[in-house]
């Protein structure tokens, strides 16, 4: 049985870091871009949902071939298995977290 490799790709996107997991990572077609295809996401059935992941999904969601500019990419790992998504600040690699809207308080 052959299993489908797994990638982590980590880059650059507005000022923020993204991290990713696709089925397919390979030099585009459009001269100096990085392409992603068939990006991984959780299925959806566990009772917690990740905010983050979330907020990915809607971004990158319907998206077939992602083509990121070469300077953009910062790393591309092969991986056993999918981790957590994540959005970092760019300058101190903190995660970047929407916390959840409370009552009475202003936006």
């Amino acid at each position: 049985m052959s299993v489908r490799p797994l990638y982590k790709v980590t880059f650059l996107n507005a000022g923020k870091i993204y991290e990713l997991y696709a089925r397919t990572v390979q030099s585009s077609a459009l001269w100096g871009f990085t392409e992603l295809a068939d990006l991984v996401w959780d299925s959806g059935e566990g009772v917690v949902i990740d905010p983050t992941e979330e907020k990915l999904r809607d971004e990158f969601g319907s998206t077939r071939r992602l083509h990121l500019p070469m300077q953009a990419v910062v790393r591309v790992e092969e991986v056993e298995r999918k981790g957590q998504l994540a959005i970092r600040d760019s300058q101190s690699g903190d995660r970047i977290v929407t916390p959840f809207p409370m009552p009475g308080k202003p936006r």
